[in-house]
């Protein structure tokens, strides 16, 4: 199938952001076309089935702030099951390898952190998150290795008013048979062109010109929704370029945080939905979650400049790393029992470089710049660009909606 000549709207990216735009399109009266340079929805959101009794999300797989996020009533209007367990990175009674007493010291020293930062957020200039930790504390390399699971980069590079903006009502959800693939099935009812790589968007003219690798076409409004990383590097060109929205996504770069799976032999000794993180004081280590939804497996976590050194030193380099440190955890006999399944690589991804957002220091406002529609026929979304739920599938697909809402409300006001 080719592309079409033309459209009312296209659509850049068919994440969560392409997606929720094309859903709340759906009934406008207006031709709608998503255009996708992967060969699949979904974006940074992806489910697979690396053995056959085992669904692992590769990308986003938790229905963060659960009572508020938008994909819950989706979930469950599509039938996808959800599971509202405690998640095991706070339940002491699920946690392997890590002392409860010192378990308790650190999670009152991050508290502390925490409380040390919202006050910092009153302060007239933004400041950088790690000038807040205790000086000589020794929790302060763990405090930095949840901030790369939780940011994608270690506390020196985040800004403490962006992460005082981020809206957690601490309620975390799972979709059983996966995020992605939740997210693919919002999706399957969008016009979509996949392989259409866009190089070019031409806004100079009366109507949007886009070249894809599959051809070109124009549109008389265009939604973009791609990651800050590749506006950042000018992998789409503007004409007339856009510096604020290079400067903006450039003040929003992606932190890195890759996953990876591994079999396990004898799963039942090990507890369900476990929590498996040693009292290191290193920030550069894996955090493992064991049996998810009581499947045979491990899933590894890693984030920041680790994630990245792991990806560079290439594929299998992640799995040999969280089978290291889970023998160094549980003893020598887990080595024969553990097998590499499948691992992210999103620093490698060409249409992500990373994984998601988070404000460098005294960037936080780059988020609205980056939503701001331009000449009321360019609009923006994507996680970068919410002002609350940044990071967050749920906060993508809202960003689409909302710049949904700016086409329509762009096309009412012009045909007056």
């Amino acid at each position: 199938m080719s592309l079409p000549s033309e459209v009312d709207v296209a659509i850049i990216g068919a994440g969560a952001a392409g997606l929720g735009a094309a859903n709340a399109l759906r009934d406008s009266g207006l031709s709608v076309l998503v255009l996708e340079a992967r060969d699949r929805l979904g974006g940074r959101s992806h489910t697979i089935l690396p053995a056959p009794d085992i669904a692992f999300d590769l990308g986003c797989g938790w229905l963060h702030s659960a009572d508020r996020n938008s994909f819950v009533p989706i979930a469950q209007g599509l039938g996808f099951e959800i599971d509202k367990s405690r998640p095991p990175w706070r339940d002491e009674s699920v946690n392997v390898a890590f002392p409860p007493r010192e378990r308790a010291e650190f999670i009152a020293a991050i508290d502390a952190f925490y409380e040390r930062c919202e006050d910092a957020s009153d302060a007239a200039q933004d400041s950088v998150a790690s000038e807040w930790l205790e000086p000589g504390n020794r929790w302060n390399p763990m405090i930095d290795a949840i901030s790369t699971y939780i940011n994608g980069c270690e506390l020196d590079q985040v800004s403490v008013y962006d992460m005082d903006a981020y809206e957690d009502t601490e309620i975390n959800w799972r979709v059983r048979r996966g995020y992605g693939a939740l997210i693919a099935a919002y999706g399957a009812a969008c016009q979509v062109a996949l392989n259409a790589n866009v190089s070019r968007i031409d806004h100079s003219g009366h109507r949007v010109r886009i070249e894809t690798s599959r051809g070109t076409l124009t549109a008389t409004k265009a939604i973009v929704t791609v990651p800050t990383n590749l506006l950042a590097d000018e992998a789409i060109k503007f004409d007339p370029p856009l510096p604020a929205k290079v400067g903006a996504a450039r003040g929003l770069p992606l932190g890195l945080a890759d996953k990876v799976v591994l079999a396990l032999d004898a799963p039942e000794s090990l507890p369900k939905d476990g929590n498996l993180r040693g009292a290191t004081m290193r920030t550069a280590m894996g955090s493992y979650h064991l049996r998810p939804f009581g499947q045979p497996c491990i899933e590894g976590y890693f984030g920041g400049r680790f994630a990245q050194q792991l990806e560079d030193a290439g594929p299998g380099a992640l799995a040999a790393q969280s089978i290291d440190e889970i023998v160094a955890l549980l003893g020598s006999d887990y080595r024969r029992r553990l097998t590499p399944l499948a691992a992210s690589r999103w620093a490698h991804d060409p249409f992500a470089r990373g994984s998601y957002s988070h404000a460098m220091p005294g960037c936080s406002d780059c988020r609205a710049v980056l939503a701001a529609p331009v000449d009321g026929r360019l609009f923006f979304a994507g996680e970068a660009t919410s002002l609350n739920f940044f990071s967050t599938a749920h906060g993508a697909r809202d960003s689409g909606e909302r710049a949904a809402q700016e086409v329509m409300t762009a096309g009412r006001t012009q045909s007056r």
